[in-house]
């Protein structure tokens, strides 16, 4: 696998890396951003069941690119990563732009419960967190998605109305690190 990683060109990792592209948050988020957003983080958890609900242990601990996380280390990070950002939002909602806590994603998917432990915890946190999370959403007026949170690696305000779209990105950006692995691998 090292000798294929080599060789491919950056275009080829870049689509591996980013199978939908990075996030490009419009410059204007309308009322109808807002909702295809949340119908996608509502939906998200039920669809990524069922992508993996047939995969073998062996098959989530496939990479699902060359130098990338495990099938079973991606789930796993979008839970913890999720929850974070539920928290961000309470936090934006309760306070004046709470400077939030970073964390190191990198390291808390080589601890061992991100690459042992078995995936119904994280898909039923998930289902949780998303039921939670899209609630809450559900409920805020107009004003509140202009709250925001500083986000303190770039010292930067984070929008809740931009957090959404980044989180309904990141389902879909991962949905197709596996999506894409499980077509290579004529698992699906």
């Amino acid at each position: 696998m090292l000798f294929l990683y080599l060789y491919m060109t950056n275009l080829e990792l870049q689509n591996l890396k980013y199978p939908i592209g990075e996030f490009d948050c419009p410059n204007n988020i309308s009322k109808e951003h807002i909702e295809s957003w949340i119908s996608i983080l509502e939906h998200f958890p039920n669809r990524l069941e069922n992508l993996i609900k047939n995969l073998s242990d062996k098959q989530l601990d496939t990479q699902y690119r060359p130098g990338g996380w495990t099938v079973r280390q991606v789930i796993h990070h979008v839970s913890d990563s999720h929850h974070h950002s539920y928290t961000r939002f309470k936090w934006a909602l309760t306070e004046d732009k709470p400077i939030i806590k970073a964390y190191y994603e990198e390291r808390w998917a080589e601890l061992e419960d991100s690459k042992s432990a078995p995936i119904e915890m994280s898909l039923n946190h998930l289902k949780a967190i998303h039921f939670k999370l899209v609630y809450l959403l559900k409920s805020l007026h107009e004003d509140d998605f202009n709250k925001c949170f500083i986000h303190p690696e770039t010292n930067t305000e984070v929008p809740l109305k931009k957090n959404i779209g980044i989180y309904a990105w990141h389902s879909n950006h991962h949905y197709a690190h596996i999506e894409n692995l499980l077509k290579q691998k004529s698992w699906i």
